[in-house]
């Protein structure tokens, strides 16, 4: 009571404490590094053209997306699809608007009508089976007088039948400015049918070493300068890291080894109420094998007869073998220790029979095209059976001719199956005969001639199962590893690699992080770890631990790239086996200026080659690769003659043009036009889109949000 007093008289202290605490609370918000980065947190999750995407209306289509994919996407692939659905509208729609490309509702009917996923529908069918648009608007009205929520699902729907009208019109614009004249067509038709024969020496690039070839840091740069558009560089992170993955011990296996050995054998065990030692069954004993699995097994008792395909593939000829009531085990199966006791055997249990079904009218499932009687059915089923039991007759074949049932097609299969799986004239007929053996049986389908293809024993075991789990002890062990670790390379940000190699730990890298990566390798979705390598404060150097479902991962930070283009360094991997190359070819070109065919084999110690049927659409030369400019070059010179040096893919070339077989002459080009014509009109959407996002000012901010 005193203490409570004391808190009453102090109440307005209390009040002004936690009044400040929030105050704190709040300002600490404030002043938080989003708050002056310049970014609009809590508005946009992206910026196209000065044209906002909002993050309210963003995550709401983020939410109606995950209940569509439900668990076949992950929700950064969720978040990314609705992200790059929201760039393309915001692009296209700035395009319809700078074009006037409205849809009236003559052309959304137009359009309902030309796609079958609404034109098919049958409530806008006409008797004749063609879309009738007053059925169409007919049910728009009734759903907007009877059912508001169809209705608004339909406005939703409309909105987006409209967009797809738009883009249709719009690509259909570009796509009528397509076209392809005879003169491309015939080109088109003789760089892929005019042959060349050619004769060549190559020096390849190979016979100069690397290592004579130097390449200044200053002619990376230049390079890289010359071709901004091949190595401009998005933001990113290269992190490694050490896995401290959670795995069982040799010693956990043992225990839980010891564990279920113990379960095998009778124990005696003390009763405090009766005061007597009683005889507990062990699994090896007990008669009543579903309550004891109940209670001592990670997995219920499955008393379903399987065949011996089913059961586990490293112990199935010993556990078929074994007598009613016998165990056998421990073994390991996967991530768990089991003891298999046989509880029951069905000889010949499981059966795969195949039949030929000859149905009459009136028959059970028989269709409207089954016209034969009972008696013709019965005739006609004789015939079959007496086809089929002739030396070297194929079942499957007279089954495809002959059966009236859904398996003839595919030889009259019925597969394996068990006892009352079959109406009862079947199934006695297959389980009371054994495999090779046909004959005729009568039930409310028809007449079957059916063939005992195959029979298999069934068995039931019951399985005494238990878990191989990392012990809390191991758990613990590894915690103190990964924090160990931690710890060390917090203090020595350098030496990373260093410490772990001590350890015999392996450091494994992940080069060019971007910021909505999720997926890392080796690590599965870490998306806490993408969002800590590109947070503000996490310098590069930076090392922390973080817990994964199962285990540690200890991440250090080794790398940032800024937006924009490559430095040399990092652009130099691409840049240096380039700028090697050209140089090589220039000195093997300076080398041998003026040289003659014969001269330029015999001065560089090779030999002449040959290759035929060269073509400039397929520019391969047997024994060099790919080479479009030698096909190039040798295509316009005459038979007979010979080319001047030319810089090939993998070395310097000198062609001679042995002979030149031109390609059939046609009366008329159209079909390669048209071919043209077709394959570039089928780019127009995606080629169109990607070059409007290029040019597009587009600001991400998902990031920030996910």
């Amino acid at each position: 009571m005193a203490i409570l007093d004391k808190i009453r008289r102090k109440t307005t202290i209390l009040i002004l404490i936690i009044g400040l605490a929030l105050f704190a609370f709040v300002v600490s918000g404030i002043f938080s590094t989003n708050a002056f980065s310049g970014a609009k947190v809590g508005s946009s999750v992206a910026d196209v053209n000065g044209e906002e995407v909002s993050i309210d209306g963003f995550r709401e289509q983020v939410e109606v997306a995950s209940k569509s994919y439900g668990a076949s996407a992950s929700s950064m692939q969720i978040v990314n699809n609705v992200y790059e659905q929201n760039v393309r509208n915001a692009v296209l729609d700035q395009q319809f608007e700078k074009l006037g490309i409205v849809v009236e509702q003559d052309q959304i009917v137009n359009f309902l009508r030309t796609n079958p996923t609404y034109s098919q529908l049958p409530q806008f069918l006409n008797e004749n089976g063609v879309f009738d648009e007053s059925k169409f608007i007919n049910f728009i009205a009734d759903l907007k007088k009877n059912n508001p929520a169809g209705y608004q699902q339909w406005l939703q729907e409309e909105k987006n039948i409209i967009r797809a009208a738009k883009e249709q019109i719009y690509f259909n614009l570009i796509r009528a400015g397509v076209g392809t004249t005879l003169k491309e067509g015939e080109l088109d038709y003789k760089l892929a049918n005019d042959k060349l024969d050619i004769s060549y020496v190559r020096v390849p690039y190979t016979s100069i070493l690397d290592s004579t070839v130097a390449v200044s840091k200053s002619e990376i740069e230049a390079y890289v300068k010359a071709h901004k558009e091949d190595f401009k560089q998005d933001n990113s992170r290269d992190i490694q890291f050490v896995y401290f993955e959670e795995k069982v011990s040799l010693k956990d296996e043992n225990e839980v080894k010891e564990k279920i050995n113990a379960l095998l054998n009778d124990n005696q065990v003390f009763s405090k109420e009766k005061d007597t030692t009683e005889t507990v069954r062990g699994f090896r004993n007990t008669t009543d094998n579903i309550a004891f699995l109940d209670i001592n097994s990670d997995t219920k008792f499955d008393t379903i007869y399987k065949p011996k395909s089913s059961l586990p593939a490293n112990v199935a000829d010993t556990l078929v073998k074994l007598s009613i009531g016998t165990i056998y085990g421990p073994y390991r199966d996967g991530n768990t220790f089991k003891v298999s006791k046989l509880t029951g055997k069905r000889a010949g249990g499981n059966v795969k029979a195949s039949h030929i079904l000859i149905a009459f009218s009136g028959a059970s499932n028989a269709g409207e095209e089954v016209t034969r009687t009972k008696e013709e059915a019965e005739s006609k089923a004789k015939e079959v059976l007496a086809e089929a039991k002739k030396s070297g007759a194929v079942f499957a074949d007279l089954a495809k001719e002959n059966s009236d049932g859904p398996s003839g097609p595919r030889g009259g299969d019925l597969g394996f199956f068990q006892k009352g799986a079959m109406v009862k004239p079947f199934n006695d007929f297959v389980f009371n005969n054994g495999a090779g053996s046909i004959g005729l049986v009568e039930t409310d389908f028809g007449f079957h001639i059916v063939k005992v293809e195959e029979k298999q024993d069934l068995y039931q075991v019951a399985n005494l199962v238990r878990e191989i789990e990392p012990s809390e002890e191991t758990i613990d062990l590894l915690f103190q590893d990964a924090t160990k670790f931690e710890m060390s390379t917090v203090e020595n940000k350098s030496k990373f690699e260093e410490i772990a190699k001590k350890d015999n730990y392996v450091v494994r890298p992940v080069n060019k992080l971007n910021p909505m990566d999720e997926n890392l390798p080796g690590l599965g979705a870490q998306r806490p770890i993408v969002q800590w390598a590109f947070n503000a404060d996490s310098e590069i150097g930076d090392v922390k631990r973080f817990d994964l479902n199962d285990g540690y991962a200890v991440v250090r930070l080794t790398a940032k790239y800024a937006k924009g283009l490559m430095t040399s360094e990092d652009a130099s991997a691409v840049v240096l086996p380039v700028l090697r190359k050209q140089k090589k070819a220039a000195m093997i070109m300076d080398k041998n200026k003026g040289k003659s065919f014969d001269a330029f084999a015999k001065d560089n110690n090779v030999s002449a080659a040959t290759a035929s049927a060269i073509s400039v659409k397929s520019p391969t030369i047997a024994g060099a690769g790919r080479e479009p400019a030698v096909a190039g070059t040798a295509y316009v010179l005459a038979e007979g003659k010979t080319s001047g040096l030319i810089e090939g893919e993998s070395g310097v070339y000198m062609v001679t043009v042995t002979k030149k077989t031109a390609a059939t002459k046609l009366d008329n080009y159209s079909t390669f036009a048209n071919t043209l014509k077709a394959s570039n009109a089928t780019r127009v959407n995606s080629s169109v889109y990607q070059a409007l996002k290029a040019a597009s000012e587009i600001e991400d901010n998902r990031s920030m949000f996910y």
